[in-house]
């Protein structure tokens, strides 16, 4: 398993967690917490090569 996948396994649990919680500000801690794992799945996947680094129509600055 990879570890981008293993972030997202633990994204989905904070999802869980959060559906399952009591009160705003757990089910915003846990939000937050999955958006985090989210964050740090996509990252992991760019440091192992599987998305380019540049998406397209990202506009380059021109030296005038």
């Amino acid at each position: 398993m990879k570890q981008s996948d293993i972030f997202r396994d633990n994204a989905e649990n904070c999802l869980q967690l959060a559906e399952r919680s009591e009160g705003q500000p757990a089910y915003n801690r846990y939000s937050r917490m999955a958006d985090a794992w989210t964050a740090l799945a996509k990252e992991q996947d760019w440091l192992d090569g599987e998305v380019p680094p540049v998406k397209d129509g990202v506009v380059q600055s021109q030296g005038v």
